[in-house]
């Protein structure tokens, strides 16, 4: 008896996934209704359907659907002291900082927040030139697709990119796990919402809101009145908006609302960006 069949005769979970795929899909859709079939019968677990989802939808993605905004980067400016910007970089947490000159719109570099190590521990950190120790910044544009930013990132040993708009200005930052949670759902890391906090504001229009938040906190926080009475939170709400359970990048536009969903599996949704269409 072969390897890859059990003791008791039945078929592996790839037998039964090569069998699933003899009538070959002839587009996405098709594949992707194949997997939920796979799902429903038990060859396919739900991790790993939502995985598989996840890396088909990165390619019909762009980077301005999930990049960082520009008002919500933390940079530091050329020309600090680490006394001057090491209280930022120790509350932000992050592995990596843009280094920008006169604006916002000139990064000269990336400051690696491993390298200050050694200058802490020789006590030279007062002497240093910071342009010594940046990274060159690799620059994208907003409509780059993710799946090919993520063969860039991995090609580069790259871990995080300056977005540019169109007329050549920094509109925010990527990173390599911003892509990366696309295709596994969410990372915790600095970038996500605290349990206890359940709206992140990115600009006075746009919030990153979670799919558990209770829909009276989401009146009480925009002065709305949606009923709560049928659904008891936003991601219910939105549900019901759709139709159906959205996807990741699906859009619904719900009363002065414009709402994306960022992160959902094939049970509910995680994750929305929230921008107001409408004072």
């Amino acid at each position: 008896m072969s390897e890859d069949r059990s003791t008791n005769g039945h078929k592996t979970w790839l037998d039964r996934l090569v069998q699933a795929f003899v009538h070959e899909p002839k587009s996405q859709q098709e594949l992707i209704e194949l997997l939920r079939e796979a799902h429903q019968n038990d060859v396919l677990d739900i991790e790993a359907l939502s995985i598989i989802e996840g890396a088909l939808q990165v390619a019909d993605m762009q980077v301005r659907d999930i990049m960082v905004p520009r008002s919500q980067m933390t940079t530091i400016k050329v020309t600090q002291s680490p006394r001057d910007f090491l209280p930022s970089v120790i509350e932000a947490a992050h592995s990596r900082y843009p280094v920008i000159g006169e604006s916002m719109d000139e990064v000269l570099g990336i400051l690696l927040a491993k390298d200050l190590l050694p200058l802490l521990l020789e006590g030279s950190v007062e002497r240093f030139d910071i342009k010594d120790i940046l990274r060159p910044a690799t620059c994208v544009p907003e409509s780059k697709r993710l799946n090919v930013l993520l063969r860039e990132f991995r090609a580069n040993r790259n871990h995080m990119a300056i977005v540019i708009d169109e007329y050549g200005g920094v509109s925010g930052l990527v990173t390599i796990e911003d892509v990366l949670e696309q295709i596994v759902g969410d990372i915790e890391d600095e970038h996500d919402v605290d349990e206890d906090d359940q709206i992140k504001p990115l600009s006075s229009s746009d919030f990153l809101v979670k799919g558990l938040t209770p829909i009276e906190d989401f009146n009480e926080h925009f002065e709305t009145e949606f009923p709560d009475e049928e659904f008891d939170t936003v991601g219910g709400l939105v549900m019901n908006a759709f139709g159906h359970l959205p996807k990741r990048n699906e859009v619904v536009e719900l009363d002065r609302f414009r709402i994306r969903v960022l992160n959902a599996d094939s049970r509910r949704v995680h994750l929305l960006r929230v921008s107001l269409i409408q004072p």
